[in-house]
């Protein structure tokens, strides 16, 4: 079968998954979440090896914001809760190794997704963004939870509080993603790295996976819960009203609330 907002290719065991909303620059709808959650579970049990990309130059500008221009056009305590923690936790239990391609920019939800893969393999000069702040609102997806647990809780501070984009490179550094690679190499660098896994002992790849993962399982869970909560907070208060405001007259917003 065939997506609407995503492509689907197996190929050489390898399921290939492009979110393909490059005019959004591939931000997350309501369509395309429920595409890649059936995408997800189809190349779980169709594949050795899953990797997500993205169509274009962005990997996934996270939430599709539309045209919204209050907190009541969009329940996302409800996305987050019903939509994206599903989401999440497929990914992050999918049964066979997962790899998260990100070919450029990867921004809130969508750098919380990349997270949620086994290995994120980025270009060097690709952007990782969890600047929710600038419109008023907390680190959501997943992001609590996969950010601090892989660059510390200092560099997630600093990145969520200051808002300001990781470049590939130093995500590498930080050990925020498995490796960083020069953009003229990456897409061959990715294929290589996925044949090498679908070639590999898959029974022996699904117990590690269920090993290093077991005892963060419920942790997610829980976080997931907490984030949907404090977003929803956030979402109803007058600090992101004045930044949909600002954003939609074009000017910066002015924070006064408490």
């Amino acid at each position: 079968m065939s997506y609407d907002t995503l492509g689907f290719e197996l190929r050489g065991g390898v399921a290939w998954l492009t979110l393909d909303r490059p005019g959004a620059r591939n931000a997350l709808n309501a369509r395309m979440r429920s595409d890649l959650l059936h995408a997800l579970r189809r190349a779980g049990a169709e594949a050795r090896v899953v990797v997500l990309t993205g169509a274009g130059e962005d990997f996934c500008a996270g939430q599709d914001l539309g045209l919204r221009r209050t907190a009541a056009d969009l329940d996302h305590e409800r996305a987050l809760i019903e939509e994206y923690a599903p989401l999440v936790t497929t990914l992050a239990e999918c049964p066979v190794p997962t790899i998260a391609a990100v070919n450029g920019t990867a921004a809130g939800a969508g750098a919380s997704l990349a997270l949620a893969a086994d290995v994120v393999i980025a270009a060097d000069d690709a952007l990782l963004s969890f600047a929710q702040a600038r419109l008023g609102l907390s680190v959501d997806a997943g992001a609590s939870y996969w950010l601090p647990q892989a660059a510390g809780l200092p560099r997630a501070m600093g990145a969520a509080l200051f808002a300001e984009p990781v470049r590939g490179a130093q995500a590498a550094e930080w050990g925020l993603i498995w490796e960083a690679v020069p953009r003229a190499r990456f897409a061959t660098h990715v294929a290589q790295r996925a044949a090498a896994l679908a070639a590999g002992p898959t029974r022996a790849y699904a117990a590690i996976k269920h090993s290093l993962r077991a005892g963060h399982a419920r942790a997610l869970e829980a976080q997931l819960a907490l984030e949907a909560s404090e977003q929803g907070a956030a979402l109803r208060s007058r600090d992101h009203a004045e930044a949909l405001v600002a954003l939609h007259e074009g000017r910066p917003p002015r924070f006064e609330g408490r």
